[in-house]
């Protein structure tokens, strides 16, 4: 069972940024990948970004391509995904998963995730 708590959401300018963090906990050693999620209101929940948990290979859907930066720093089990020149478009509740072994080559699809945070909100405004 892995337990995830995201962070760092909040209010900004377009044009700002954001960072969100997404801590994991309770046994990480089947670890796939770690995802970013969101989902805007009355839209279904779309795929931002995922990073592989051991190689630090990074995924990224191409609405946020060049604008955020998935990635890994010195916290063994902590992903951050960096948020640039955010855009009212952005605005969502921001949720990370992870995906667990065996080797899945989908990352983009919420169904091979199984392990969900509660979700963050970000809100940029025009």
């Amino acid at each position: 069972q892995v337990q995830l708590v995201e962070s760092g959401g909040g209010l900004v300018q377009a044009g700002g940024s954001l960072r969100l963090s997404c801590a994991a906990s309770g046994g990480t050693f089947s670890t796939l990948r770690m995802g970013w999620f969101r989902q805007a209101p009355g839209k279904v929940r779309e795929f931002v970004a995922a990073i592989s948990w051991n190689a630090g290979i990074t995924y990224y859907a191409d609405s946020v391509k060049g604008r955020f930066t998935i990635s890994r720093d010195n916290a063994p089990n902590t992903r951050y995904l960096q948020m640039n020149n955010l855009r009212p478009e952005d605005t969502a509740v921001y949720y990370c998963a992870v995906q667990v072994q065996p080797y899945n080559p989908i990352y983009s699809r919420e169904s091979t995730y199984r392990y969900w945070g509660q979700g963050t909100q970000v809100t940029v405004s025009s």
